[in-house]
């Protein structure tokens, strides 16, 4: 089996090297991916008239990911998404977490510090082939709160026909914990400007209200009659200035939708197709929800990697997961990972050409 490209990317401020690594395949597709937080730097495809471009956003140097990124195309974990409060209770025992978004803990907690969120820390490479890339990170009992020595390895397979396949495996020793793991990819599929005129289409008859904080109040809301309704196709940016209650809270877009499939079959989760370039996303996943995100809170400050500063509406990510606040809301899908079990999941991000 041939082996990726491989090359120095750059120091962490803690002057530990991190590598990137090139996967490609025979049409020509390819991936960036780095060591540090499994971050996605690039992904390569055709338009309609077969010319390569990046489609998704991202820095252009390690300090940047590191000081600027908003988690541009990381690894998320060991809790994608919000816990309220910053903690839960777990067998009788309440777990406090590090609150780093407001009073509550987003996507496992800092982004510095002694022990990082998962998008923030360099893994260790398993493996690095021409076509896929394995990274593993060990999460030691007490991180961030958490219970249990989690170990987690996250591949990257790039296939003959354009679609970047990613799985997850976990296990847990000790104790049990809670679990939720994700990509925060942003995706813009012509490459540049806003990406608030993609067509989305999201498989979803209902999501997640939110309060002023995006915590999830606890029950689900049927999206027939509002912005949230995307079953069949619309312009992202078409109603994200209607004076619904939940776009206003979110400054746009950040919810929580819940997929119509059965339970962990694999399914739809998202199809975005861009008219001027042609190119189509096809996300499937056996999750049983997707987080929407249409980058409200970039604000022009993070220089990208396509040469310009990086604004709201310029990419969007599509956040396969289980529900954001789950080990509080025992009425919503567990999150527990018992030791002697096995957590594996899959993402598949499918590219193509419109007709």
């Amino acid at each position: 089996m041939s082996q990726a490209e491989i090359a120095d990317y750059g120091a962490t401020r803690d002057g530990v090297m991190v590598r990137r690594m090139v996967l490609r395949n025979a049409r020509g597709m390819s991936v960036g991916v780095l060591d540090y937080g499994g971050v996605i730097t690039d992904v390569n495809v055709p338009d309609r008239n077969g010319v390569m471009g990046n489609v998704v956003l991202g820095c252009s140097n390690i300090g940047d990911y590191q000081t600027k990124s908003s988690y541009f195309g990381a690894l998320l974990g060991r809790y994608a998404n919000r816990i309220a409060g910053a903690k839960f209770s777990l067998d009788g025992e309440v777990f406090h977490l590090p609150a780093n978004n407001g009073a509550n803990t987003l996507h496992g907690g800092p982004k510095t510090g002694a022990t990082p969120n998962f998008a923030h820390r360099v893994w260790e490479i398993v493996r690095a082939e021409a076509q896929a890339v394995t990274l593993r990170l060990v999460s030691a009992d007490g991180d961030n709160g958490f219970p249990g020595t989690l170990t987690v390895e996250v591949t990257y397979t790039l296939g003959a026909e354009d679609a970047l396949r990613i799985d997850y495996a976990a296990r847990v020793e000790g104790r049990a914990t809670v679990l939720n793991l994700s990509n925060h990819t942003y995706f813009n599929l012509a490459g540049s400007g806003s990406a608030l005129d993609h067509e989305v289409m999201i498989p979803a008859g209902h999501f997640l209200p939110t309060d002023a904080a995006q915590i999830p109040t606890g029950i689900l809301l049927s999206v027939a009659g509002t912005p949230m309704d995307f079953r069949t196709p619309q312009v992202a940016g078409a109603r994200i200035r209607d004076e619904f209650e939940q776009i206003v809270l979110a400054g746009g877009y950040d919810h929580c939708f819940v997929l119509d499939k059965p339970g962990a079959a694999m399914g739809l989760a998202a199809q975005v197709r861009d008219a001027g370039s042609g190119r189509v996303l096809t996300i499937e996943t056996d999750q049983p929800a997707v987080q929407f995100y249409t980058g409200n809170k970039l604000d022009g400050t993070i220089p990208g990697s396509h040469g310009a500063l990086i604004r709201a509406g310029d990419g969007m990510a599509f956040e396969t997961q289980h529900f954001p606040d789950a080990p509080n809301r025992p009425h919503f899908p567990s999150t527990r990972l018992d030791p002697g079990e096995e957590f594996r999941s899959t993402t598949i991000w499918r590219f193509g050409i419109s007709a």
